[in-house]
């Protein structure tokens, strides 16, 4: 999702639509942001990793689309293949702009250079100068993601704090191939065993113990990832 994005306004944007959806930008994207309240449905379809910033050292947890850079398995022709969209999928190409500045604010933006935003066919985006119904849920729920993405940011930096994010490296075998995956980050169950009774009652506390266990039962799914490439 490299494509610029601008400020929505309906002095510029008035005139646009968005049209049926088109997934082509993600087609060589092997993994994708997902906030913990997407755990429980993408565990079920996609794995789910954390990988580090190196600058900042946050993690970020992603769903896995591909087993290699440049390598998307649900997307092809622009169409999503699977059953569960994260987010940050379903909101493209509207997104949100921050202000490292302006602390608690955010601003509503749009890639208008997608080929999905035109100006004949689709979902408009105003009326006039007022906000279509369209727009207004969409508004809204970029607000609920972006709220979901802080709350994750929060969380998954007391996962680092109790040292329970891990670098390891995955090895899996495709067509009698062995590959290794490294770079990624997994939930270490022995550190996660080690834990003292208050440390695991602060997770439970903090609503964490269903998501550990969505992304450690998710890593299941890496075979299902290794079986669609064999069959490609």
């Amino acid at each position: 999702m490299t494509q610029a994005i601008s400020l929505l306004d309906h002095t510029k944007h008035g005139h646009l639509k968005i049209g049926a959806q088109d997934l082509s930008h993600l087609h060589d994207q092997h993994i994708v942001p997902v906030t913990l309240h997407e755990f429980p449905r993408v565990a079920v379809e996609f794995p789910i990793v954390f990988v580090k910033n190196t600058e900042t050292g946050e993690f970020q947890a992603v769903a896995m689309l591909g087993l290699k850079p440049g390598q998307n398995l649900y997307v092809n022709d622009g169409r999503w293949s699977g059953l569960y969209q994260p987010h940050v999928v379903r909101d493209y190409p509207l997104g949100l702009i921050l202000n490292p500045e302006v602390e608690d604010k955010v601003w509503i933006g749009i890639r208008d250079t997608s080929p999905i935003v035109n100006q004949s066919e689709g979902q408009a985006l105003f009326n006039g100068d007022k906000e279509t119904e369209f727009l207004v849920a969409r508004k809204e729920a970029l607000i609920s993601h972006f709220q979901q993405d802080q709350v994750t940011k929060h969380l998954l930096a007391k996962l680092a704090e109790l040292e329970l994010l891990e670098s390891q490296t995955l090895t899996v075998e495709i067509k009698g191939e062995k590959r290794n995956i490294n770079g990624l980050y997994l939930i270490s169950e022995a550190k996660l065993t080690e834990l003292s009774d208050e440390q695991f009652i602060e997770l439970r506390r903090l609503g964490l113990i269903g998501p550990i266990y969505s992304h450690l039962t998710s890593l299941n799914q890496i075979q299902r990832l290794a079986q669609t490439e064999a069959s490609l």
